[in-house]
């Protein structure tokens, strides 16, 4: 299984006076708003649980994946409009190499119903 998957919002329209993406209208339970500086390292966790999208809004950032199971690695640079998913299982790193705007949408949330918070660093 590839540790990424990118994708395409479910709509979008645009015309003189702007426009309008619709990321997703199902499927999701937790959504977050990020903003992060320029030179900053968040991340380095992985969900047992969670599939994680991330809409980029704005900014760049290099992307680092790890999947705990098979320590298969990858690298990506992000640009503003990128929308990807991640897998459970995978370790995601960010380093922001421009002020960055994202969107981080879970499908299960990061508290668990049975009270766990679904966030694990190795």
């Amino acid at each position: 299984m590839p540790l990424i998957k990118f994708i395409k919002p479910d709509f979008e329209f645009s015309d003189d006076r702007g426009s309008l993406t619709q990321l997703v209208h199902g499927g999701w339970n937790q959504v977050n708003y990020i903003t992060s500086a320029a030179g900053a390292l968040r991340g380095d966790h992985y969900h047992k649980e969670n599939e994680e999208a991330f809409f980029v809004v704005s900014g760049e950032f290099e992307l680092s994946l790890e999947d705990m199971r098979t320590h298969e690695k990858a690298k990506y640079t992000m640009h503003a409009g990128d929308f990807f998913i991640i897998y459970p299982h995978v370790m995601h790193s960010f380093l922001y190499t421009k002020e960055t705007a994202l969107i981080s949408l879970y499908n299960k949330g990061v508290e668990l119903p049975n009270g766990e918070k679904d966030i694990l660093r190795p």
